[in-house]
């Protein structure tokens, strides 16, 4: 729904029809999540030309405009509300590496917010003795406060809340200071220089050497997040001149034009070279694919043999030797960083069927994981004395659509967007109708009106107008219903 949105947004402003796209998502997004964002962009009508990662598409919003002679590391620090993002890049002469990406789903501004509504359900019931958490609509009228009150608080050091009737006709008037609120979620704002440190531990770059920081997100305007992250590198001055919340989607734009073979002067000599966000691999026993159970299921708890590194430059192509001593051999590909499969999340798996019986570490089966420039995983086996083959793609996961249950909502959302299309069209219909009446009873033929029937026509203007205020998604039978009620009114 969300990029069938954008997708007719941008539509209406260039005036024109779109079917590709190129897509930011959080660093911390797998497979899994990358190929299902692919899936809901398919449903939406949207060819995904590219996934890039959100500091990824900052970091080339950033570096487009820069020509600096001699190579330049700059580091991306994205904290937005949900989530943060960090991306180490290599910038020279027109060439952007992606040297290391990380991240984490469980800091951002959603969580500082929480810290701060917690604190002021502790503060109602020790002032008022009522407990608030149950209450849904004392607690968003609350979040909401809180929210403004955090972003009040980036420029100033003290700000007030002030709730009406927050609780059973309770009041709630408070205030807050810059350091209480810092206070309450240092741990949290400490937090978000993990990924700092991992990127910077797996791309083996000291701190020092790196050039640029540069803050994206909106949550980096909080005074005490730009505090910690300078410090961290040592008092360094950070660049957050860009605008923090479209420098992603600029970003993906520039990407975008890249891509569609866009030649002016700016774009034409940029290049960038991506990585793979986690490692892959297969599930051995000591080194060898493991026989299958009578249930099929494998090897549970069996080893991670990584074919593709996290952080590799992608396109790549891994390929290795194993040996096995049965037949149905079942190759499990998993996604993660564990030493156990069981550890780490499944991707798929392929059969190979037909190996001859031979002694143990006989057969020779070639293994190849293949990621392409867009990310998509392709993993196929071999047997070298048979020639037996199999392969899989990405898109044959699990938990993901299959071809024929993406066409189904593809066709599930066209007929929803002529339904919808028909509800506005009676909608709209109604509307212009009960705005002409009400003209009529304004105008010099309202005169000719008895008083009587002038107020029942008044009166039933009014209650539809009020309708369709309470009810404004009610189904198009609804809306045609209550319109031929007002015309038996008129007439």
């Amino acid at each position: 729904m969300v990029l069938t949105k954008m997708k007719e947004t941008a539509e209406a402003y260039l005036g024109t029809s779109i079917f590709d796209a190129v897509i930011a998502v959080p660093a911390y997004f797998n497979m899994s999540k990358r190929q299902a964002t692919k899936d809901a962009a398919t449903i939406a009508g949207l060819n995904t030309l590219r996934i890039y990662t959100d500091s990824t598409a900052a970091a080339i919003a950033h570096v487009l405009d820069k020509r600096t002679i001699g190579e330049r590391t700059v580091l991306i620090f994205d904290l937005g509300g949900g989530h943060v993002s960090v991306s180490l890049l290599v910038f020279e002469e027109g060439i952007l590496e992606v040297k290391a990406t990380a991240g984490d789903a469980h800091i951002g501004g959603e969580d500082f917010d929480r810290r701060v509504v917690n604190f002021f359900i502790r503060e109602f019931m020790r002032r008022h003795k009522h407990d608030i958490s149950s209450n849904p609509r004392a607690l968003c009228r609350l979040r909401s406060a809180c929210e403004r009150a955090k972003r009040t608080l980036s420029s100033a050091t003290q700000t007030t809340i002030e709730i009406d009737s927050l609780y059973q006709g309770i009041d709630f008037h408070t205030s807050l200071t810059r350091t209480r609120f810092e206070e309450l979620c240092d741990d949290l704002f400490r937090s978000t220089l993990g990924p700092i440190e991992k990127v910077l531990h797996d791309s083996k770059i000291d701190k020092s050497n790196i050039h640029e920081v540069v803050l994206v997100g909106g949550s980096t305007r909080i005074p005490r997040i730009t505090q910690l992250v300078s410090a961290f590198f040592n008092g360094k001055e950070l660049i957050n001149k860009i605008d923090s919340d479209g420098a992603v989607a600029s970003g993906a734009a520039i990407g975008a034009a890249i891509l569609s073979g866009e030649t002016s002067q700016k774009t034409q000599d940029l290049l960038l070279l991506d990585i793979a966000p986690f490692s892959f691999g297969i599930g051995t026993v000591c080194g060898e694919l493991p026989a299958p159970l009578p249930s099929g299921l494998g090897t549970p708890g069996g080893e991670m043999t990584t074919m593709v590194k996290h952080n590799t430059l992608t396109p790549t192509k891994k390929s290795e030797i194993f040996s096995t001593y049965s037949d149905n051999q079942v190759i499990r590909v998993y996604e993660g960083e564990r030493a156990r499969t069981k550890d780490n999340n499944l991707l798929g798996e392929l059969k190979l069927n037909g190996i001859p019986p031979a002694p143990r570490g006989g057969p020779q089966i070639e293994v190849t994981f293949n990621i392409c420039a867009n990310g998509v995983l392709d993993v196929s086996a071999s047997e070298k004395a048979t020639g037996k083959s199999n392969r899989i793609t990405i898109a044959d996961i699990k938990d993901c659509l299959s071809k024929e249950e993406i066409e189904y909502m593809v066709q599930e959302a066209k007929r929803h967007k002529e339904a919808a299309s028909a509800r506005i069209s009676a909608k709209t219909d109604l509307e212009s109708y009960a705005y002409n009446l009400k003209t009529l009873m304004d105008d010099d033929l309202a005169s000719k009106f008895d008083t009587a029937d002038k107020s029942k026509l008044e009166a039933a203007v009014n209650g539809t107008n009020f309708w369709i205020g309470v009810f404004p998604n009610a189904s198009k039978k609804e809306y045609e219903s209550k319109q031929k009620d007002l015309e038996r009114v008129a007439k």
